[in-house]
C-alpha cells in the first residue's frame, strides 16, 4: 500500500506533464482532441482510482499466492527471465479480463468509466474504475502459478504493465509500421475505444496485439471509417463517481422492474447492454444511434469555470500527493477519513463542472467535514509540522471553494451559452 503510493507520487507528475505536452501539441496543430473539461474529468477519475488502490479498497477471494502454493509444478527464482514470463502471463490475463468486461453485463460496469470520454487522448487513459471492489479473475493467472512465478514478481509486474498502457491513448500518433503486427499501438486502441459498428468490442489486448489475432477479436483501423469515441449510452456527466455506477444502477433498476424471475437472475450475466424484452420502449435510456451525428457532452463552458476546474484538480493532486507521501504517519483508520475527503472533493467540483446547482450543498458538506477533521485532530493530518500555517491554508481554501461554487451557481451559470468557450 505505502510502496504503491510512493510509485504514484513519481508517476502522477510524469503523466500530467505528458498530458500538458499533448495539449500544447494539439493547440499547435490547431486541433481540439484534448478539451480541458474532459481532461479534468479524466484526471479526477485517475485520482479516485489511485486513492482506492492505495487504500486497498478491494477484496481478492482467492489470492495468487495461495494458488501458487497449491498448484505450482516448478518454483523459479527472481531473474530477468522470471519477470518476462510474468509480463507475458499478465498480458494474457489482461486480455481476457478486458474481453470479459466488454462481454458480460455486470462486468461492464467496472470498465465503462474507461470508455466514457468522447475524446481519445492521454488523459482518458486515466479513467479507471472505483466500482470494482472484488477481484474475480485471479484464476486467469493459473499459467503463472503452474510455473511457480513468485507472488512478489506478479505484484511488481502488474503496475508496470498497467502504466505501459498509457502512451497509446492518442490521436496524434498514426500507424507505426512493423510494430502494428506485434504491439498494441494508438491505431489499434483507437479501434477499441470507437463506437462505430465496425469497431465495437475489438482489440482487447493491452501490450501484445497477438492475443486479439489469435482469439479472433482483431480489427485494423480503416481509413474510410474514422473512429468515433465514447459509449453508446453516453455518460452525460463529468463526475467520474457517477459514471462508475451508472450502468450498475440501470441493471439494478431493470432487475427490480422486470416481472420475470429468470430475467432478474440472468440480467447480470447477459451480453453487455442486454435488457428485458420491450424495456427499451417502456423504460428508454439515451442511446447514440448515429455515431456521426450526435452532440458531445459539455462542450460549452465559460473560461472562468474551465480555469476553476483546472485549479481544483491541481489542488486535489497536491492533497493526494500529501496522502501518498505520508501514509505511515497518517496511519489507520485516518487514511480512510482522508480518502473519503478526497472523494467528496472530486464529487463536489465535478458536480460544479456539470453546472449542477446542488454542488453548493456538496461544497458545504465538504467544508463542514474538513472543519470537523481540523477540530478533531487539531491539524490537517500532521501538516502543521511541515507548514505552521497549514490549518489556516486548509480553512481558507475550503471557504474560498464554497464561495466560488456560490458565485457560479448564482451568477456565472446564467450567462448565455453564446459567450461560452470550448477549450
Amino acid at each position: 500500500m505505502e510502496e504503491y503510493g510512493k510509485i504514484l507520487i513519481i508517476a502522477m507528475p510524469l503523466f500530467l506533464v505528458l498530458i500538458i505536452i499533448e495539449k500544447m501539441y494539439d493547440l499547435y496543430k490547431g486541433e481540439n482532441h484534448v478539451p480541458l473539461m474532459d481532461s479534468v474529468s479524466s484526471i479526477s477519475s485517475g485520482i479516485t482510482n489511485a486513492v482506492k488502490d492505495v487504500l486497498g479498497l478491494s477484496i481478492t477471494f482467492i489470492s495468487y499466492e495461495w494458488i501458487v502454493s497449491k498448484i505450482a509444478i516448478y518454483h523459479i527464482e527472481n531473474t530477468i527471465a522470471t519477470y518476462l514470463v510474468a509480463f507475458i502471463v499478465i498480458d494474457f490475463y489482461g486480455y481476457w479480463t478486458h474481453r470479459l468486461s466488454h462481454q458480460v453485463n455486470f462486468f461492464w460496469n467496472k470498465h465503462t468509466i474507461h470508455h466514457s470520454s468522447e475524446e481519445f487522448n492521454l488523459a482518458c487513459a486515466l479513467r479507471q474504475t472505483v466500482s470494482s471492489f472484488i477481484n474475480l479473475f485471479t484464476f486467469i493467472l493459473i499459467p503463472a502459478a503452474l510455473l511457480g512465478v513468485p507472488a512478489k514478481v506478479i505484484a511488481i509486474t502488474l503496475p508496470i504493465q498497467l502504466f505501459l498502457q498509457f502512451w497509446y491513448h492518442t490521436k496524434h500518433i498514426k500507424k507505426m509500421g512493423f510494430l502494428e503486427h506485434v504491439l498494441v499501438t494508438p491505431s489499434h486502441h483507437r479501434v477499441h475505444h470507437a463506437i462505430n459498428p465496425e469497431y465495437l468490442d475489438k482489440n482487447h489486448s493491452q501490450i501484445f496485439i497477438i492475443w486479439d489475432k489469435w482469439f479472433g477479436t482483431f480489427q485494423e483501423e480503416l481509413d474510410e471509417v474514422p473512429p468515433v469515441f465514447g459509449i453508446t449510452r453516453p455518460a452525460g456527466t463529468w463526475n467520474p463517481i457517477r459514471i462508475n455506477y451508472q450502468h450498475l444502477g440501470l441493471l439494478i433498476m431493470d432487475a427490480w422492474r422486470t416481472e420475470s424471475w429468470k430475467d432478474k437472475l440472468t440480467i447480470w450475466f447477459k451480453p453487455t447492454g442486454w435488457r428485458p424484452e420491450h424495456f427499451e420502449e417502456k423504460y428508454p435510456v439515451k442511446k447514440i444511434t448515429d455515431v456521426y451525428n450526435f452532440e458531445k457532452y459539455g462542450t460549452e463552458n465559460s473560461t472562468k469555470l474551465i480555469t476553476w476546474s483546472i485549479i481544483q484538480a491541481l489542488i486535489t493532486l497536491l492533497l493526494v500527493s500529501y496522502l501518498f507521501n505520508n501514509i505511515a504517519k497518517i496511519g489507520l483508520p485516518n487514511i480512510f477519513i482522508y480518502g473519503f475527503f478526497i472523494f467528496i472533493t472530486i464529487f463536489s467540483y465535478t458536480e460544479l463542472m456539470d453546472k449542477n446547482r446542488f454542488s453548493i450543498y456538496w461544497e458545504t458538506f465538504r467544508l463542514l467535514f474538513g472543519l470537523g477533521i481540523l477540530i478533531y485532530f487539531g491539524d490537517w493530518f500532521g501538516l502543521n509540522s511541515i507548514l505552521p500555517m497549514g490549518n489556516y491554508i486548509i480553512i481558507t481554501y475550503l471557504l474560498f471553494s464554497l464561495g466560488i461554487a456560490i458565485y457560479f451557481t448564482l451568477f456565472d451559470f446564467k450567462i448565455k451559452s453564446a459567450v461560452s468557450v470550448n477549450l
